[in-house]
């Protein structure tokens, strides 16, 4: 039973691999993990979102960050598990590795950020509410945190409660971790419906 969601069955958490998740992300994968059109359609969103000029946070990153070109931004600050691919990513200003799993407590300011970004990445998380606390925490009030995901994961590393879920439970699911850790006006966006490419989900809570 986890500690954060009580009402999860025993073993929601569990991951098939639990070897070191540093080890697992140290080779480089330099491509995407979204095809072209779900990627089209999460920079769109990203562009009414996020306020230009303004501090970003992109949570569990890569060498791609899936922004707008046309737009720029006071700073992007990447967290991922691979330094090779954060530095890679020419958007970013500045950039750390932590593994989450481990160590959920961001080493980043109160109110530092106007937006977050999390892609791909939310199935992953052991400890995902209180991982969205410190997100909530480092970021300005009503601030967006965009968390993205598809149909595709390593599923050794996707937590066990993730792989037994359909699309919709998994938007349940992340919604269910934002409230939980004090987001409000959570909704539900479909900015892919899969019917020609990958499909596309995005919950987008307000801190």
């Amino acid at each position: 039973m986890s500690d954060e969601l009580p009402e999860l069955p025993d073993g929601a958490f569990a991951k098939q691999d639990e070897g070191d998740d540093l080890a697992f992300y140290a080779p480089r994968r330099l491509v995407t993990h979204i095809d072209e059109g779900a990627v089209a359609a999460l920079t769109a969103r990203y562009r009414s979102l996020l306020p230009e000029g303004g501090r970003v946070l992109d949570l569990m990153s890569s060498w791609v960050s899936h922004l707008p070109d046309d737009r720029r931004y006071a700073e992007l600050v990447g967290h991922g598990m691979n330094a090779g691919e954060l530095a890679a990513n020419p958007r970013l200003d500045r950039w750390f590795v932590q593994n989450l799993n481990r160590d959920p407590a961001l080493p980043l300011a109160d109110g530092a950020f106007d937006a977050a970004l999390c892609c791909v990445g939310a199935q992953y998380l052991q400890q995902p509410v209180s991982v969205f606390v410190e997100v909530r925490r480092v970021l300005v009030p009503n601030a967006p945190f965009i968390v993205s995901f598809s149909n595709r994961c390593f599923p050794t590393k996707a937590v066990a409660i993730w792989r037994s879920l359909d699309t919709a439970g998994h938007a349940a699911l992340v919604r269910l971790y934002l409230e939980r850790a004090g987001f409000g006006q959570v909704a539900v966006e479909v900015l892919a419906d899969g019917r020609s490419g990958d499909p596309l989900v995005a919950v987008i809570g307000r801190a």
